[in-house]
């Protein structure tokens, strides 16, 4: 039986599920961002008085970080008032970082878990073995309330990815050219199960990648088989590994016949070029090539799709002894503060500054156009995020270019969308 089948099987205390069941399941961590202010409205209008285990919960200033408005403030201080009133143990303000960074980091996540988050990038928390998704304000309410929550087991597609990239080709890439090639709706209500040689031999930053941007996808949840990489990260957190099942030992080779899958997609990734998502969509996707030459007014590299390590790395080693364009605006938005704290030790938020570079809070920043570089009518921003829909970043007007972070961090040199196979990294 697929490992998401056997954790949800777990959770709903059944020996076994198929795709369809309607199923009740114990919750192991819920987290509420702060632009659900609806979840404790929701919580209120049910007569709940208290959530079900404070230690199983946790809030997250992220998405307004730190407060842009009045409202905003208001709204954050009526969350940790309800944080401090319920005894809530996990509060990450808005001096944290982004929910999807912070809650492994502060060793809340294992391979076995059921995480559910009032955000639809929970799917990224797939990549550590988990049964991770998102929930809209009234749903999270009752899961407060009670632990609990129903769904309809999801069927599973496992894609395969195969090949070595080429030089500057990065997980962003590889997810856009598969979105490309599959659309937006292909995993509607459905697990994705990443798997093959590529997956096996990219770094945990990497993976979160492919995760993260699945529900673009449409993805209910996702999967990568947690290995080496992923418990050393955990173990360095602090996680509660002793809490995981059998299935998801170290050493545990997965054994899951293709019966069990609703569809299996192969992906040779050895021929493909940078990938840039145009405007207004994420399956707009085309070679960097076809793209190049487009002025560019501002480039974000950070939040919750490019905003770790391995992402900023890549940006401080393009940058090293360079300066961005005189007309180009580049944002850093660190995943976390941890993340920051890291990078300034490695020495890439000094590389960066002496760029001309902005470090924002770390946070969602401008990815949802609330604040922290919102861009104008008319202008065009190149970004690691995972959306370019219209209004996604200010104005309606303005025009949103998708790229991973090598793509990004050479367009902020010239000016324009560029190749960054043709900026030689220092």
């Amino acid at each position: 039986m697929h490992p998401i089948y056997q954790i949800l099987a777990k959770a709903s205390k059944k020996n076994k599920v198929s795709p369809g069941d309607f199923i009740t399941v114990l919750i192991d961590f819920a987290f509420v961002n702060d632009l659900y202010l609806q979840v404790l409205l929701s919580f209120r209008e049910i007569g709940a008085k208290k959530v079900w285990d404070p230690s199983k919960i946790g809030f997250v200033m992220d998405h307004y970080a730190p407060s842009p408005t009045i409202q905003v403030a208001a709204n954050q201080k009526e969350m940790r008032d309800f944080v401090y009133e319920q005894n809530i143990q996990h509060l990450f303000d808005v001096n944290k970082g982004v929910c999807h960074q912070v809650v492994p980091e502060a060793g809340l996540v294992f391979p076995g878990m059921i995480l559910v988050g009032t955000d639809s990038h929970t799917t990224t928390h797939g990549a550590y073995g988990c049964f991770s998704t998102g929930v809209g304000a009234t749903d999270m309410a009752g899961i407060l309330y009670t632990g609990e929550m129903w769904i309809k087991v999801p069927e599973i597609m496992k894609i395969n990815i195969s090949g070595s990239p080429q030089d500057m080709v990065m997980a962003k890439d590889i997810l856009l050219y598969i979105i490309a090639n599959l659309g937006t709706d292909v995993a509607l209500y459905r697990t994705v199960h990443f798997t093959g040689d590529t997956v096996n031999n990219l770094d945990l930053d990497e993976r979160l990648v492919l995760c993260n941007m699945s529900v673009e996808m449409g993805a209910k949840s996702t999967y990568i088989h947690p290995d080496k990489k992923v418990f050393d990260f955990l173990k360095s957190h602090g996680s509660r590994l002793e809490n995981k099942s059998e299935i998801f030992s170290e050493n545990k080779i997965l054994d899951v016949q293709e019966e069990e899958f609703f569809s299996v997609s192969y992906f040779d990734i050895s021929a493909i070029s940078p990938q840039v998502a145009l405007p207004h969509q994420v399956d707009n996707v085309v070679p960097v090539e076809k793209a190049e030459g487009k002025d560019v007014d501002q480039v974000l590299i950070g939040t919750c799709t490019g905003g770790r390590i391995n992402d900023i790395k890549v940006a401080a080693d393009f940058l090293k002894g360079r300066k961005i364009s005189a007309r180009t605006r580049l944002l850093i938005v660190p995943a976390s503060d941890l993340i920051l704290r890291n990078c300034i030790k490695l020495g890439y938020i000094q590389t960066l500054l002496a760029a001309g570079a902005t470090i924002v809070t770390p946070s969602c920043g401008p990815c949802l156009g609330a604040h922290e570089g919102i861009i104008a009518s008319g202008e065009t921003c190149i970004s690691t995020s995972s959306r370019n829909f219209p209004g996604r970043m200010g104005s309606k007007e303005a025009n949103i270019y998708l790229s991973s972070p090598a793509t990004a961090a050479a367009s902020a040199i010239t000016g324009k969308i560029t190749d960054p196979r043709k900026i030689e990294v220092k």
